[in-house]
């Protein structure tokens, strides 16, 4: 980043409210010294600062200052571009018509030698989002009562079951093409994840009251109960594992073409580490527990009896 972009960012960060240098010396990566030069640069072109010492004190801009229309340089443009590029490619979102609209306007306002700098750039990036095909009606409603900390009772189809469920909304994230949300459910006593297009019948719910040492359990505190697992990888095996967004990074090489996954899971995420290990077949060995791997070779003895039986 130039100096000239620099000024500008600092600028950009003061009207958002006070900023301390070493707060905008770490997020600019430059040193604080080079943060006190351009707040002196920014005096000397005339931009109204004040300081205030102290903790809670730093640098700001005199009341009634405002910034020009926001210019956006080719790099940030692109950066820009590429994220609401990402987010078309999902098969609904929380804001399904804007995320055109705001690629319009920003390919609207920038000036032709950027536009020209971007697009072959952009047209050479890509997000990759497995293509769904389905709804989340209730994805609006859902981000509205995790924001407002609100408990929901919501009625789940899952692999296994449909029933309803009273949760507190944590986190509502992207991954793989699906939205999830990441709760505490009362109605299993964990933290857990869902998928909302799973999702029906949502309506709003009193807390639930909480018993002798739930204490913080529904806020997704509490430490559940976990499995140690370790199993060897192939190649194709670590592609494969690497891929999900809790295990991907207990993923190390231990030997030419081997790997190992080493992590701890979740006791309620057991069946999901056998049906992984199973699907992954000869790429994938279970080191332990011993348990997982008489698991898993019982699943493989079931599709092989299966097949050994005669065809009629």
């Amino acid at each position: 980043m130039n100096r000239m972009d620099r000024l500008m960012a600092i600028l950009i960060a003061l009207q958002q409210g006070n900023q301390t240098a070493a707060g905008l010396a770490a997020k600019l990566e430059v040193s604080r010294r080079t943060i006190l030069r351009d707040m002196q640069a920014l005096s000397e072109m005339g931009i109204p600062l004040a300081a205030v010492s102290g903790p809670q004190g730093g640098y700001y801009l005199m009341e009634g200052y405002q910034l020009p229309p926001l210019q956006l340089n080719s790099r940030e443009a692109l950066c820009l571009l590429f994220a609401l590029e990402g987010l078309t490619r999902y098969a609904d979102t929380p804001f399904n018509s804007e995320r055109w609209t705001v690629m319009d306007k920003i390919k609207a306002v920038l000036p032709r030698e950027t536009a020209e700098t971007v697009h072959p750039m952009l047209d050479r990036l890509e997000v990759e989002v497995p293509k769904r095909k389905y709804t989340v009606p209730h994805l609006n409603e859902l981000l509205d009562y995790a924001s407002s900390n609100q408990w929901v009772s919501v009625f789940y189809h899952s692999m296994n079951n449909r029933r309803r469920l009273l949760i507190h909304p944590l986190r509502i994230y992207a991954a793989n093409g699906f939205w999830y949300c990441d709760a505490y459910s009362q109605t299993h006593g964990e933290q857990r994840i869902f998928r909302i297009d799973r999702m029906t019948e949502l309506r709003p719910e009193d807390p639930p009251e909480l018993g002798e040492g739930d204490g913080d359990r529904h806020q997704g505190k509490s430490e559940p109960r976990t499995v140690h697992i370790r199993a060897k990888l192939t190649y194709r095996g670590m592609l494969q594992v690497e891929r999900d967004e809790h295990v991907g990074e207990k993923i190390s090489a231990v030997g030419n073409e081997e790997w190992l996954a080493d992590f701890h899971l979740p006791v309620s995420e057991w069946h999901w580490a056998v049906q992984l290990f199973y699907a992954l077949g000869t790429e994938a060995e279970v080191l332990e527990p011993e348990a997982l791997r008489r698991e898993v070779c019982a699943k493989a003895a079931g599709l092989l009896t299966v097949y050994e039986s005669d065809h009629t």
